[in-house]
């Protein structure tokens, strides 16, 4: 296993400080790990850039969809125990996802036709369900998305679910990977089998045993000097930029996401993964369940649009590498990824024992920095 040098982490620092320098980025925080040793924890640029506040370790972020990789955890758990399987149709849980219909766009609007099978919680979790994301395009079924505002989080998950469960599924459940709001259908799912609420079941289960204290749904008054803001608008668009106000508690516990967290909170969900579910010797899930989690599940399912690129899979929560070659980063067969829209991003290469995340308050330019960070990472490796 090749090991990191110093000069390659220097120059990772000295790449995100040129573009912090140059006004690209406000502030970020960067952290590699090699075989559970800590190579570089990096805190540059502002963490406010309005206050002019320094970035810090510790600082607060918005990570959006890396909350689905917690959230599909905490599903696999309750499996673990028998208290639901991957099998089950969604409707077992949530009655009214029985009554959805497929909208076959016809003309300029849409033809109802029933699925050709229900949706599973396996689905879910591996967005198979033939749902979407109202932002992922301008199709009949993306707009009838947004005009119920399906985002409103004085929702509760429930009543999010009764809501998207009375709109048409955008494709046959398991014939394509859609990228959708699966993960929140799945979060209110494990609410209905637990009988608990999304935050206080993975405070619970995950959050707690693992001391990831700053993760959660909303921020506390007591931190709130702590959140890692955006520059207020974007400096490639010049766009506002607008993202979830950390501040206010939700009635929606966005599954697919909602979670607020630091580097360091996150770096312990993933060094929990990479040794196969232990934590400081205590076993939160069992190494074949991480093994599953972290394979592909798509097979020949074939991806909708272009967040799942050549050359990867999806497993239950994340995407997963197939080959060493064709996809358009470094990496190696069997790494694990995901990111947030709002400019964070993680990934895992167990061939390496490398674990990389990038925290950052930057929308438009997170597709760049996560290129850049995770080549930077990988041009470190003797």
């Amino acid at each position: 296993m090749a090991r990191l040098n110093p000069r390659g982490l220097a120059r990772l620092r000295d790449t995100l400080q040129s573009h912090i320098a140059r006004g690209h980025l406000p502030g970020a925080v960067a952290v590699v790990a090699q075989g559970g040793h800590v190579a570089a924890f990096e805190a540059m640029g502002r963490r406010d850039p309005a206050a002019d506040a320094a970035m810090a370790p510790d600082a607060i972020f918005r990570i959006y969809s890396m909350t689905k990789p917690i959230v599909s955890l905490a599903a696999l758990m309750l499996a673990e125990e028998g208290r639901l399987q991957l099998g089950d149709p969604v409707a077992q849980y949530l009655p009214a996802f029985g009554r959805q219909q497929v909208g076959v766009p016809e003309g300029d609007g849409l033809r109802m036709e029933p699925p050709r099978r229900p949706a599973t919680v396996h689905d879910l979790l591996r967005h198979t369900a033939g749902l979407t994301y109202e932002f992922l395009g301008t199709g009949a079924v993306n707009k009838r998305y947004a005009a119920v505002d399906i985002a409103d989080r004085s929702r509760t998950n429930a009543a999010f679910c009764e809501v998207l469960a009375s709109l048409p599924l955008a494709d046959h459940p398991g014939t394509v990977w859609h990228y959708s709001r699966a993960t929140d259908v799945l979060g209110a799912l494990l609410e209905v089998v637990s009988g608990q609420p999304l935050g206080r079941l993975l405070q619970e289960r995950i959050l707690g045993p693992l001391g990831m204290r700053d993760t959660a749904f909303a921020v506390p008054q007591a931190e709130w000097a702590r959140i890692a803001e955006p520059f207020a608008t974007d400096p490639d668009s010049g766009a506002a930029v607008r993202m979830l106000e950390p501040r206010e508690v939700p009635a929606f516990e966005s599954g697919g996401g909602g979670l607020m967290g630091t580097a360091a909170d996150y770096l312990a969900f993933l060094e929990c993964l990479r040794n196969g579910g232990l934590h400081q010797g205590q076993r939160l899930v069992s190494r074949k369940t991480v093994e599953w989690m972290t394979a592909d599940h798509l097979g020949g399912i074939p991806p909708v649009g272009e967040l799942l690129l050549p050359g990867y899979g999806f497993g239950l929560g994340f995407a997963v590498r197939l080959q060493d070659g064709l996809g358009p980063q470094p990496g190696s067969a069997g790494q694990y990824f995901w990111s947030g829209i709002g400019g964070t991003s993680f990934f895992v290469d167990p061939r390496e024992d490398l674990v990389g995340i990038l925290m950052t308050q930057a929308p438009g330019q997170r597709i760049y920095y996560r290129n850049l960070f995770r080549a930077l990472v990988y041009a470190a490796l003797d």
